[in-house]
């Protein structure tokens, strides 16, 4: 089964010669049916006639064809296509009564779309876009099967669904006034006094949408949805822009409702989404091309099959290689020179004051920052990159900083390519950069995009990519893993870590996901306090001291994967966790089943 899609937001037929149509050896040949120029004024390609030969994709400057070869099987599960040589999705994952069910999967290969066929906002045309069926040809094709089953209750109008949106930054767009009149206008189950304190929103009740913080959003974006009266409820990504002692309340929130509701989440921190879902639906596919729905599986073996990249019962690789996890054995710092020597610090802005204890960063050292919000991370990460002055206590080296601040911004209005020409050129001329920094955070197949069409997860690639650019013997990163799917939240790890080995230099890195420190960390530093008010920051530690600093604050145990040794949540109470909490060993066992 050939598919062939046409990217049409990178097509520009305009400034290109159309190498796709004029090498095309059956054009060439005399079929001039295989690919020609469309209504739209751009290529229709025949997927009958195409043989696969790739040369178009080759030819295309604009890097906007896709040719894939897929199972023909899956040609009688398609369940939804947009138009001709457009995005088209391969089944549907199904939420379950009694657990929380998870989807795994890229950026960009059908998960909102899958949402909105479940929630009824769109119906599935099972290819037919021309003349799509009506509800009982639908059911007819999904006869006798759960996905049938469920569909019926949508097509019957008796399934009610909520929905916790992706972007919750855009909700004071489109929401506007005091955040008390949003939730009390949603509150179909009278449970407003309940959901404010359980999800710390007391303090944002009287405050205006346009004034929250991005946590604050999600808080009030998932309080929002738990108060609907819904037989499923769907949750796109809900630990955005939130701390791990906040993930963790909300993944238990979110299991308290699965036991009697019918619960879809979509999650890309996999340590969250291993403590919170039974069953997680894989998906594979090509960003923007197709997208394929994978069997519901259980939730250790769904990711391990996910970090492993090979789907063994479709016979698929969908990575080229297995993303591994390392136990890390403490680094002897005594052997390391010292780059940077702060002192003691102090900040006062008044209704917050940040203390910070003297610490060392070494060469070639990547410190990880762990801490709730509110606690003065960033505020310590500007005080190193000079953005701030310390009250108290003065920073005597002198060292060149590169700084990517936690919220990006940017009003250039020209192509990526040119902003990286304009800011820094070495990340295309630099054989170093090109193979560390650009090639794996795949920045050439943004090129010719307008900044402003970026998407958070695009832009978000491309200021690490610029911050790792510049030349500096510090790089300061504040969540760099933020709009990041889990493959390139790894990706990222691994291109942030590969870089201070080879080239010598330091990185403080600030993030909330566990698995993405886990992965590029030799030690940490830990923020406490009463968020908002007072910060306390120590270390930094060696990662094993440092993580079990911390997790004895969040309350949680981890363990290490058999298999994979990636880091996994222990179930509270669990022997497992009884045992380590005894032991003193947070962060992970050195021996216990996985």
């Amino acid at each position: 089964m050939r598919v062939a899609v046409l990217l049409k937001d990178r097509c520009q037929p305009r400034k290109c010669n159309q190498e796709c149509i004029k090498f095309c050896p059956r054009v060439r040949a005399g079929v001039p049916e295989t690919i020609f120029m469309g209504q739209e004024g751009k290529p229709v390609i025949s997927e009958e006639l195409c043989i696969g030969c790739g040369i178009c994709i080759n030819k295309c400057p604009f890097d906007a064809i896709r040719i894939i070869g897929l199972p023909e099987e899956l040609d009688q599960d398609l369940t939804h296509q947009y138009g001709e040589n457009a995005f088209r999705l391969f089944r549907l994952p199904i939420p379950r009564t009694g657990i929380a069910t998870g989807i795994l999967g890229p950026n960009g290969i059908g998960k909102t779309t899958a949402l909105r066929i479940l929630s009824g906002e769109e119906r599935p045309n099972l290819g037919d876009y021309d003349d799509p069926p009506g509800w009982d040809k639908v059911l007819d094709n999904y006869a006798g099967t759960e996905t049938g089953r469920y569909l019926k209750r949508v097509a019957d109008g008796d399934l009610r669904s909520a929905t916790k949106p992706q972007y919750v930054d855009q909700l004071p767009k489109v929401v506007k006034g005091k955040v008390r009149d949003l939730l009390e206008s949603v509150d179909e189950r009278g449970e407003l006094s309940e959901w404010v304190p359980r999800l710390n929103l007391d303090n944002a009740l009287r405050r205006d949408m346009s004034e929250l913080s991005g946590g604050e959003l999600q808080r009030v974006a998932i309080a929002a949805t738990l108060m609907k009266d819904a037989d499923v409820y769907f949750f796109d990504e809900p630990s955005s822009y939130l701390d791990i002692h906040e993930r963790l309340r909300i993944a238990r929130v979110i299991k308290e409702l699965s036991e009697k509701k019918q619960v879809l989440v979509i999650e890309h921190d996999l340590a969250l989404l291993d403590f919170l879902c039974e069953n997680v639906h894989l998906m594979y596919g090509t960003e923007g091309a197709y997208g394929v729905v994978v069997p519901a599986k259980a939730v250790r073996h769904a990711i391990n099959i996910y970090l492993d990249g090979f789907l063994k019962e479709e016979n698929i690789r969908f990575r080229d290689s297995a993303i591994e996890f390392t136990e890390h054995p403490p680094r002897n710092t005594a052997a390391m020179t010292e780059l940077l020597d702060f002192p003691a610090m102090k900040k006062d802005f008044g209704p917050f004051k940040l203390e910070v204890g003297a610490g060392t960063i070494h060469h070639a050292e990547v410190v990880g920052i762990l801490g709730p919000n509110a606690t003065g991370k960033t505020t310590f990460v500007k005080m190193l990159a000079g953005v701030l002055k310390p009250d108290e206590g003065k920073l005597d080296a002198e060292i060149k900083v590169s700084y990517k601040p936690q919220y990006i911004k940017t009003d250039f209005e020209g192509t990526l390519q040119e902003l990286i020409y304009t800011e820094t050129p070495q990340l295309y001329s630099d054989s170093f950069l090109k193979a560390e920094v650009t090639r794996p955070l795949a920045l050439d197949a943004l090129k010719d995009k307008k900044v402003s069409r970026l998407s958070g997860g695009e832009l978000q690639r491309v200021a690490v990519a610029m911050c790792l650019a510049r030349d500096a013997q510090l790089y300061l990163l504040d969540e760099p893993s933020a709009y990041l799917d889990s493959n390139q939240r790894m990706e990222c790890a691994k291109t942030i870590r590969r870089v201070m080995e080879k080239s010598g230099r330091s990185a403080l890195i600030v993030d909330h996901d566990v698995y993405f420190i886990d992965m590029l960390a030799d030690s940490l530093m830990i923020f406490g306090g009463d968020p908002g008010k007072h910060g306390i920051a120590q270390g930094p530690y060696d990662l094993r001291q440092g993580m079990n600093r911390f997790l004895k604050d969040v309350d949680v145990t981890f363990r290490r994967d058999q298999e994979t040794h990636r880091p996994r949540v222990n179930k509270p109470g669990s022997r497992l966790d009884r045992e380590q909490r005894a032991a003193g060993e947070y962060y992970y066992a050195v021996r216990g089943e996985a």
